[in-house]
């Protein structure tokens, strides 16, 4: 990051430069850039064959850095904020963006989600030559891809619906079918979830031509299915073999420390992130049943957003029939929120400790971003 900061400081046009004769994937939205993108570039060949940010430093300095420590032949697969990647595609000029999402997310940095929205739609209306692969069950995602030149849709599922309830083009309101996976559509438009070309059954990414691949996947949760399924409809979009790109996707077992288990005090620890309400809806599908304890680790710092409000949006009532744990530099914030969730709790402000006080040989530790990176140091 630090060497990218100094290659833009020498040339503010580096990252142009960079990316210049490469083919070049974006994946970017709110939920899980940083584990699509590791699953895409597992999908090309692997991080030796193909330029990547695998940790996550998705603004122009982190894409810099990366891009400047491979080979110029090399193609690359980058995540990308969603606030910049306008900036990144005009800088960039990719072959093809995956969209994967958009929810509330740092609320005192990112702008509301339909300013993003309408932030990408002129984007690509502006960049017609880039193919984008685009989450059509979300409503902002479906509206902001809608001007592209080509747009691959494919059927990734999206749970969290709170932010998408108001129609993007017309301000109406979103209806929701009752059956999952069966669309959506604006009462006072015609914006609608477009027709699919990829779309996702069960465990198996399902093509129009009849195309289907059931990667060997070893991350948890219908949300790493969901990844899987842009990923690979990325990595064909790029020509790359679709069933070869399924069967590579089984090498990852954990994503910059994300699913890994550590080894701590005759404990083994689960380590999982969630960053805001969306990210936590799926986080409820990872873990394992009560009694089963859990750690929750918060934090307020810039790279977390220092508005941690967005605790009461999730729905912590779950966690009720097990004991959790709240830690962080934001814990007393948590354990409010646990006492008024009707959740058993403790509270243990050190990183370390609050995994000892789940007093069990097994736990599930989520954190949101900056306590993650802690948790990854103190616990490792």
């Amino acid at each position: 990051m630090i060497g990218g900061r100094a290659i833009l400081a020498v040339d503010p046009h580096a990252l142009q430069r960079l990316a210049s004769g490469r083919t070049i994937a974006l994946v970017s939205g709110t939920n899980g850039k940083t584990t699509t993108t590791s699953l895409l570039a597992a999908a090309l060949g692997g991080p030796g064959a193909i330029v990547t940010n695998l940790l996550g430093a998705n603004l122009p300095p982190g894409l810099a850095a990366a891009l400047a420590a491979g080979s110029p032949e090399q193609p690359a697969a980058l995540e990308v904020d969603e606030a910049w990647l306008a900036q990144v595609v005009a800088a960039t000029r990719p072959k093809t963006v995956a969209l994967l999402n958009l929810s509330r997310d740092q609320l005192d940095r990112n702008n509301e989600v339909r300013t993003l929205a309408a932030l990408w739609r002129r984007t690509f209306e502006s960049h017609p030559e880039v193919t984008v692969v685009a989450n059509a069950d979300d409503p902002l995602v479906a509206w902001g891809a809608s001007r592209a030149g080509v747009v691959c849709w494919v059927g990734a599922g999206q749970p969290w619906m709170d932010d998408a309830g108001g129609c993007p083009s017309c301000g109406g309101r979103i209806d929701f079918a009752d059956v999952a996976g069966a669309g959506w559509t604006c009462h006072d438009c015609e914006l609608r979830r477009p027709d699919l070309d990829v779309w996702l059954d069960g465990s198996t990414v399902v093509w129009r031509d009849g195309t289907s691949v059931a990667p060997d996947l070893q991350l948890p949760g219908r949300a790493n299915r969901a990844n899987a399924a842009m990923a690979l409809a990325t990595a064909g979009v790029l020509g790359t073999d679709r069933v070869l790109a399924g069967r590579s996707l089984g090498s990852l077992t954990e994503v910059a420390g994300r699913y890994a288990v550590v080894e701590t005090g005759g404990c083994r620890a689960r380590l999982l992130l969630a960053k805001n309400p969306a990210g936590w809806l799926e986080v409820f599908d990872f873990l394992r049943p009560p009694p089963l304890p859990v750690v929750v680790a918060i934090n307020a710092r810039i790279a977390d957003g220092r508005d941690p409000s967005w605790l009461w949006d999730v729905p912590f009532e779950r966690l009720r029939g097990r004991l959790v744990v709240a830690t962080g530099e934001r814990s007393r914030d948590l354990a409010v929120r646990l006492h008024y969730a009707e959740v058993e709790h403790a509270h243990e402000p050190d990183l370390a400790r609050a995994v000892a006080a789940a007093r069990s040989t097994d736990v599930d530790v989520v954190a949101n971003y900056t306590s993650f990176q802690q948790l990854r140091v103190r616990l490792s």
